[in-house]
């Protein structure tokens, strides 16, 4: 397995990176759900972690000048669209639209912003 101690997370495009909450495995009325009834639901909620740059918008203005074939080091930068979603915030999202991985023992979901429903940010 990869170490990813000194390494650095980039996500791509509209990317979310995703802690997600833990499953509860009580009901609010104090029953404990079997693993099945947690594994149905639609949605599921985390924290935020990390974000991609968001929606490319163009590369640049100088875009017309470029030529595919020339070297990476000439090439215009890309102008993004921010996400609307920010670290910290607590996303509700498709469950379905998730990808899971494991980065250094825990799990994270990796997920594209439109499958995003809601976000909750503190108020400043």
């Amino acid at each position: 397995m990869t170490d990813f101690k000194d390494r650095e997370i980039i996500l791509i495009g509209d990317k979310v990176l995703i802690d997600p909450s833990k499953d509860q495995q009580q009901s609010a009325g104090g029953l404990y759900l079997p693993p099945g009834v947690k594994q149905k639901e639609k949605v599921q909620g985390g924290f935020i972690i990390q974000t991609g740059p968001g929606y490319i918008q163009s590369w640049g203005e100088e875009e017309e000048d470029f030529e595919p074939w020339e070297s990476a080091e000439d090439a215009p930068e890309p102008e993004y669209i921010p996400l609307q979603a920010k670290v910290g915030d607590y996303a509700i999202f498709i469950k379905k639209a998730g990808v899971e991985v494991e980065i250094e023992n825990h799990t994270y979901i990796i997920i594209p912003h439109s499958a995003i429903l809601a976000l909750f940010r503190e108020k400043y």
